[in-house]
């Protein structure tokens, strides 16, 4: 198994980047490398100042360019072939390696996903999913956190299935709980839109649909997926992060709260493609890029987007 990791994506790219990667190198068995992309003149003397060259599941890729984070996405990716964002795609791409992992330009990853590997087929449109703690145990999947602001009810219905088969193979889930994030739990309560969703959901005979959930339920172990459009989840999901920020300023110590960090699980996937890339916080530390590494190599042995794309055929 190879996981190629984005060496130069991210505020602090490539040095806390690097080191994550060579934090998780120093766990993983043998069978798994890391391939690490960037500029070699500015990864080499990384590596050597953590006494890392010679790291044998780690290789180099050589990749001169970089996707800066306030470039637009399709013109950085179409003038920047050689970035290293553009390389990990096209390695994706020609199956030189399992999942793509990056702390860079979200919405050139994103694009990237759709120009390279693109959407399977029968997907409306791919999204991003969070994963949030619950107060019983584990993580909830929600999805969309970022990807799509607007969605209709169709694509919300969709985001019900993609979420379900993708819990059911990450978490281990026989029937994943699937409810819609709205204004009140009764079925007529919300905007047009999730009123809609709400029926289409409820009628979906392959789904365990358990209704609608307010957001006093976001981490009260209700759902096992909650579907949203991209707005609102990106909006909860960061409000839910700063949990852990506010404890910290506070002095607080908690371990449910702990789990609201963003380092504990590192990275986002994106569903709804032909492959597997994860996309993580700009604010990277080392310890949230060894965490998104084993989210990885997690999505690569679940298979998730190959059940997926069964699902939909």
């Amino acid at each position: 198994m190879k996981i190629a990791v984005d060496a130069m994506g991210g505020d602090f790219a490539p040095e806390a980047i690097v080191e994550g990667v060579i934090l998780a190198a120093a766990e993983l068995p043998e069978h798994i490398t890391i391939v690490l992309i960037g500029k070699q003149s500015a990864l080499q003397p990384l590596m050597q100042k953590h006494s890392a060259e010679a790291v044998a599941n780690i290789e180099l890729v050589n990749a001169e360019d970089i996707i800066e984070m306030s470039e637009h996405p399709t013109k950085a990716l179409s003038q920047k072939p050689n970035s290293s964002i553009g390389v990990g795609f096209k390695l994706l791409k020609d199956g030189q390696v399992n999942a793509f992992c990056s702390a860079g330009n979200t919405g050139a990853m994103h694009v990237g996903a759709l120009f390279s590997i693109k959407a399977i087929e029968g997907i409306l449109r791919p999204c991003i999913a969070g994963f949030v703690p619950q107060l019983t145990g584990g993580h909830a999947v929600m999805l969309d956190i970022g990807a799509n602001a607007d969605c209709k009810p169709e694509m919300l219905a969709q985001f019900g299935v993609v979420g379900s088969i993708y819990a059911q193979y990450i978490f281990g889930i026989d029937q994943p709980r699937v409810a819609l994030m709205n204004i009140g739990s009764e079925e007529q309560k919300g905007s047009l839109v999730a009123q809609a969703a709400h029926q289409l959901l409820k009628e979906n005979r392959r789904i365990n649909f358990v209704g609608n959930i307010e957001g006093g339920d976001f981490f009260e172990g209700k759902a096992d997926v909650i579907i949203t459009d991209g707005f609102t989840g990106n909006t909860m999901f960061k409000l839910g992060e700063s949990f852990y920020k506010v404890a910290s300023q506070r002095g607080l110590s908690d371990e449910f709260l702990d789990k609201t960090n963003y380092e504990s699980v590192g990275g986002s996937p994106i569903l709804g493609v032909n492959g597997n890339v994860i996309i993580a916080h700009g604010i990277s530390s080392p310890l949230a890029i060894k965490n998104m590494i084993g989210l990885a190599i997690r999505q690569v042995e679940s298979n998730a987007y190959t059940k997926i794309a069964q699902a939909l055929s």
